[in-house]
């Protein structure tokens, strides 16, 4: 109570600081004028002086608000100037009103003195404030604090190790500088030694390892290098194994000229080119809570954002499987601290397995089944014919046979717009998939066909291998940003909206649909490259070059979200379309999916691919297209999507 009092009275505690400078500072004048000792005919001259002195620098600190007593302590030259100057003012001020009023009686000397002691005690005691805030730093334990070297022991370095050694809730401890500058090296600053140059980064901390200091970051502190010097300290550093960081400077900073910074996490905007969808769980509820749902691949990128959502809506069991232990591992603790209350189950499995997968769906009384689960590197799976074959298209097949005869009412299958016209194994095989969930089936008594359903994405942000990490990974590291082609563009959108997508579709689907989602105009894959190269603080082709690959086997330029014969019809939601198309019957596909076990069995990929051609005669298969390597690159201008501009964030 008394402390927030205190607060929204400041100016009550200013005045009684600076009454008892004025106060202290004025009798110190006299007493310094009379050695120690004032006469006792003076007390008079000295009383009115006093209460004169003290009542004018008392009103002019009303008047001016106090500004003196609002600084704790002076930061540098500038700021003392100023306490100077207006002690100064204040002062003739003061010395002029007595002088009128007391008259040539009033010792001469006081007025000299008094503005030069009271400049003296204001001025001391905010550099004593100083004083004790850098060592009540130094005294605070260090031991669970991160331990830093800083890379630059000039102004900026200097100004870093000052800032954390002030406050310690950053959690930083600075063990010392690494300095490229010959002249430093072995020299003390603000207490720390310059350890070495950025080639005994490694000998330094391996050294303060031996001494028990673990160093867990090294700090480029060189806002004024040039982009090379930068990179040379970035390798210098990371070689260490150790993380690094850049500082940027203030200066361009406050111009808006970020030359170096630790990468910016790229908002959700600045690559989707539109607003992301607004995501409303309420709507998908009553499909959810109170049932059992069962995840495959969840420790994936999309499936373990499925699982966070769907836990969120209570279901009477979660069952999480996947055959990636340790991922696995991280998705369960993470679910169990964030919804102790849910009910998860943890299942190490292959979608593969057929007898394991039907013991899965019976046991637990399966009530829904989003199927995420897949292989999808494009041009990994053009060497790896049979394995992509065997999970994405067997392994589905073997789901929706476990899901058809424990009598699963919904099946959601996670498919891509790779899967439209493919042009690669991996888009072939997700098309199978979907011909596989959309397949029509008879009615049979005691059997409900239930409600299996396919939903498209385009490219997920963020997720694992996609292009925007690879991009933060190769910008931090300093280059070159690799980009197959000038003109490829893909659709993008955000992990939640993925797994949100999933959720609606398994809410609104009648059966046999496949769903997709409106993600407005693609994106140029140049563009965000160059975009990220800027966000960072570079400049494209100077900084940091980007260099043309070439198409990778299977890799289309342009993806697309629906094939020419499916129909595309509104649903309740205003961005999410349903597509009608092509059906096969499901006795049929039984055939196919028999005699391609059988050419599994031989593992002839050849004869696997004409056989899954019969099944989808859209595939074409798209070779390598190389594009001769260029750097530095002539960016060329967007004919479609103009690069937005940015805006700076400090790191």
């Amino acid at each position: 109570m008394a402390l927030s009092l205190f607060k929204r009275h400041w100016w009550v505690a200013a005045s009684i600081r600076y009454f008892a400078v004025v106060a202290f500072s004025y009798t110190l004048a006299w007493l310094l004028r009379f050695d120690l000792v004032i006469p006792r005919w003076e007390y008079g001259s000295f009383a009115r002086g006093f209460v004169i002195v003290v009542c004018v620098k008392m009103l002019l600190s009303l008047l001016t608000g106090f500004r003196l007593e609002r600084l704790t302590h002076y930061q540098g030259f500038s700021d003392l100037t100023e306490l100077l100057f207006a002690t100064l003012i204040t002062s003739m001020a003061a010395s002029s009103a007595v002088y009128l009023i007391a008259g040539p009686v009033f010792p001469r000397s006081v007025y000299l003195l008094d503005p030069l002691v009271c400049f003296l005690i204001a001025g001391g005691a905010r550099f004593a404030t100083r004083l004790y805030r850098e060592f009540k730093a130094i005294w605070i334990k260090t031991e669970d604090c991160k331990g830093i070297l800083i890379y630059g022991a000039g102004v900026a370095g200097l100004a870093l190790a000052r800032e954390i050694r002030l406050n310690p809730d950053l959690g930083f401890h600075v063990m010392g500088f690494i300095d490229d500058d010959e002249q430093k090296l072995g020299m003390k600053l603000m207490g720390l030694s310059v350890l070495g140059s950025g080639d005994d980064a490694a000998r330094i901390v391996a050294n303060l390892k031996r001494k028990g200091q673990v160093v867990h970051e090294i700090v480029v502190a060189m806002p004024s290098a040039t982009g090379y010097q930068i990179r040379a300290a970035l390798a210098k550093s990371k070689a260490v194994g150790v993380s690094a960081k850049i500082v940027p400077g203030l200066g361009e900073l406050i111009s808006g000229k970020l030359s170096v910074g630790k990468t910016r996490e790229v908002s959700v905007t600045d690559i989707l080119g539109r607003e992301p969808v607004e995501l409303d769980l309420d709507s998908v509820l009553p499909s959810v809570s109170g049932r059992a749902v069962m995840v495959t691949g969840a420790a994936g990128s999309i499936g373990s954002e499925l699982c966070h959502q769907l836990a969120r809506l209570e279901p009477r069991c979660l069952i999480a499987l996947d055959q990636a232990e340790s991922p696995l591992f991280a998705l369960e603790a993470d679910l169990r601290k964030k919804f102790p209350a849910l009910n998860l189950v943890i299942e190490v499995g292959d979608i593969r397995d057929l007898r394991q997968m039907e013991q899965a769906t019976e046991t637990h009384l399966v009530d829904s089944i989003f199927h995420a689960a897949a292989y999808k590197h494009v041009p990994i799976m053009e060497k790896q014919v049979c394995e992509a074959v065997r999970n994405n298209i067997i392994g589905t097949w073997n789901l929706l046979q476990a899901a058809i005869r424990s009598k699963v009412p919904t099946f959601v299958l996670i498919s891509t717009d790779k899967a439209v016209n493919p042009s690669s194994v991996m888009g072939l095989t997700k098309r199978v998939a979907e011909l596989i969930v959309t397949a029509k089936r008879r009615k049979v008594a005691g059997m409900n066909p239930a409600k299996y359903l396919s939903v498209r994405f385009g490219n997920v942000l963020v997720s694992n291998g996609s292009v925007v990490p690879t991009f933060q990974r190769q910008i931090s590291s300093g280059g070159p940003v690799t980009v197959t082609h000038p003109e490829m563009r893909r659709y993008f959108m955000t992990v939640q909206e993925a797994a949100h997508l999933v959720l609606r579709a398994s809410a609104m689907s009648s059966g046999g649909e496949i769903f997709m989602l409106e993600m407005g105009k693609p994106v140029r894959i140049l563009d965000l490259a160059t975009n990220m190269i800027r966000l960072a603080g570079f400049v494209p082709g100077e900084d940091i070059d980007i260099r043309f690959t070439g198409l990778r086997p299977g890799e289309k330029m342009f993806e697309e979200l629906s094939l020419t014969d499916e129909d595309s019809v509104p649903t309740s939601h205003p961005r999410i379309r349903a597509l009608k198309g092509r059906q096969l019957d499901f006795h049929e596909l039984a055939r196919h999916i028999a005699e391609l076990q059988h050419l599994l069995a031989r593992r002839d990929p050849a004869a696997i691919i004409q056989h899954l051609a019969m099944l989808v005669p859209e595939y074409r298969p798209n070779p390598s297209m190389q594009t001769p390597e260029v750097a530095p690159v002539a960016i060329p201008p967007s004919r479609t999507t103009p690069a937005p501009a940015f805006k700076r964030a400090t790191a």
